[in-house]
């Protein structure tokens, strides 16, 4: 009874510190994510703000292991995801009888995980006879800026992380229409895959640091000119995305030169600085030439306003401060003013997900008894497909000159 009352009064005092209405204090959303590798888990209220959080990271295991095991990840969440949920709740001063909802990711991403958060949260809403909120996981991504910044429908959006890599019109908490997807490989798995095939664990600057983060950290010390990759579809006109061919470039680019140097696989070579800015800029310079076609097509159909139109970049691969600095060279070239969630908002989180649950519970969209059965999905489409609208188009891109400081 006493802990209770505690609770009650420390939520209450939040509020009133944080000048919101009641009935902003009273919705109350639980978020869980379990969509890849990081068990992740917030209570939020109505206004955005965040009270109480939890996150368990698997980074270290799969840096032992040379990348994601979906065997293990499963079995990482099944060992945390109950201690990172009351974790959440405790730090929050907030009771399951108290939440409005639970939120959670169902799709997509890895389907182990996705199962294990599922699983978890169907009976805790069981449990407890909460409504729940299944989270489509770019969805979230895509409106995680909206919990910083009043930004307005519509606006376009470009995710990039280890999985997904997409362009969309944001129209609405529900409402996308999608401009350009991945093809093959997303580009924060092709970074980590060079960076695995330059060996750069053995670096003694990166060993603790994802492939990402390596091949952005040599690269400010590498000269992105020595090697001239190709930018991936050059002659295609539409706003998709490939980065396996440039991983095969990189790729026949290291063997020749382990071979010129007289090395086996797995040394780390002269040149892996240069390597890595060559990479990460081609990789930059992509993301940035189909997002330039995107605003010339949004342009082109009035898909954005005329006034202060705004291009969101979140997803784990925003984070990269090359990458950004690329994508508001076109903002600022097409008259659009970029956003990025801060970093730690970027990659997967539990607070993104319970901000979905807050928007989607704020216009009553996507709500389910607790008794209802979901079905978690691995791959999954967002919003109305327009890739062939926009390859019909055939929108010719003006050159633009990529000179991004490093």
């Amino acid at each position: 009874m006493f802990q209770s009352k505690a609770r009650s009064l420390r939520r209450l005092l939040r509020c009133k510190h944080a000048a919101v209405s009641k009935a902003s204090c009273s919705r109350l959303v639980l978020g869980i994510e379990t969509s890849c590798d990081d068990t992740g888990a917030a209570v939020m209220d109505g206004s955005g703000a965040i009270l109480g959080e939890s996150l368990h990271s698997q980074k270290e295991v799969h840096l032992r292991t040379g990348g994601i095991i979906p065997t293990v990840a499963q079995q990482l969440h099944r060992e945390n995801i109950q201690r990172v949920v009351q974790e959440a709740l405790d730090r929050s001063g907030v009771a399951p009888a108290e939440l409005s909802a639970v939120a959670t990711t169902v799709k997509p991403g890895l389907a182990l995980s996705l199962a294990v958060g599922l699983e978890f949260s169907q009976r805790f809403v069981r449990r407890h006879n909460k409504p729940f909120i299944p989270i489509h996981h770019m969805e979230a991504h895509a409106l995680t800026v909206r919990m910083l910044h009043a930004v307005p429908f519509p606006f376009l959006v470009l995710l990039v992380s280890g999985g997904h890599s997409l362009l969309a019109v944001a129209r609405g908490v529900d409402d996308f229409l999608l401009l350009g997807r991945t093809l093959d490989e997303a580009p924060g798995d092709t970074l980590d895959k060079v960076a695995r095939r330059l060996s750069l664990r053995k670096h003694p600057r990166c060993a603790t640091l994802s492939g990402g983060q390596a091949i952005e950290l040599l690269a400010k010390d590498g000269d992105r000119r020595r090697f001239g990759f190709r930018t991936p579809m050059g002659q295609t006109t539409d706003c998709c995305f490939s980065f396996a061919g440039l991983r095969n470039q990189v790729t026949m680019l290291i063997k020749k030169t382990e071979a010129e140097e007289g090395v086996e696989e797995g040394t780390l070579l002269s040149q892996v600085s240069d390597i890595a800015a060559a990479t990460q800029h081609t990789v930059a310079s992509h993301l940035a030439k189909r997002t330039h076609r995107a605003v010339l097509f949004c342009k082109a159909n009035g898909l954005l306003p005329a006034d202060n139109p705004t291009l969101v970049l979140s997803g784990g691969v925003a984070s990269n401060q090359y990458i950004r600095r690329a994508l508001l060279i076109i903002a600022e070239a097409t008259g659009l003013r970029l956003l990025c969630p801060p970093a730690r908002f970027c990659t997967d989180n539990g607070p993104m997900i319970a901000w979905n649950g807050v928007e989607r519970l704020r216009e009553g969209r996507g709500i389910l008894p607790p008794g209802v059965d979901v079905s978690y999905e691995p791959r999954a489409v967002l919003g109305l497909d327009l890739t062939a609208e926009v390859r019909a188009a055939a929108i010719r891109v003006p050159s633009i000159r990529m000179k991004i400081p490093d």
